[in-house]
């Protein structure tokens, strides 16, 4: 069982967190954030976004499906790497908790990792660049709510691309008439 951070990893990691609450906390911000928080828990927006697009480019359904099988797998890893890695969620006095969470556990984030995989999977599909669109955003939110360590966003981009780059070597179907 992995024990919270401690000294000089944790307190970087917090004045980091701190910063991040101090400079782009205000909140409008907040809102925003809570938001995108409310959206990705359980991966529950990607997947429905993944399902919209099976159920509305046909042709590619399969595609779709496997993709968003994709977004679900990760998740769902992330929280098995929860489970094993235990770490706390961030309390310290610097950080303010600005939202609720369904577990304590805080590494990898979920949201980050969902996001990810996501913004990889679909950003393929839609031919389209996602990753530099959708992780920054989702990542940072995390760090102003102040539910994860940065360490814990970088860590479930690294998981959920690592997934995503595995979901996408699903052969495809071929055609048979």
């Amino acid at each position: 069982m992995a024990q919270p951070p401690t000294g000089t990893v944790r307190a970087i990691e917090v004045r980091a967190l701190s910063a991040v609450q101090r400079t782009v906390g205000p909140p409008p911000v907040v809102r925003v954030a809570r938001g995108m928080s409310l959206f990705g828990e359980h991966a529950a927006g990607w997947l429905a976004f993944g399902a919209a697009g099976a159920v509305l480019d046909r042709p590619r359904r399969r595609d779709w499906l496997v993709a968003t099988a994709g977004v679900a797998l990760a998740h769902g890893v992330s929280i098995g790497v929860k489970r094993v890695v235990r770490r706390p969620r961030p309390d310290d006095p610097a950080v303010q908790v600005r939202v609720g969470t369904p577990s304590r556990l805080s590494f990898p984030s979920a949201h980050a990792t969902s996001t990810t995989a996501a913004a990889v999977l679909f950003g393929a599909l839609l031919h389209r660049p996602l990753v530099a669109v959708l992780v920054p955003p989702m990542a940072l939110s995390r760090l102003v709510l102040g539910v994860h360590y940065p360490s814990d966003v970088v860590a479930g981009s690294l998981l959920g691309a690592a997934v995503a780059a595995a979901a996408r070597r699903v052969p495809k179907r071929r055609k048979t008439r």
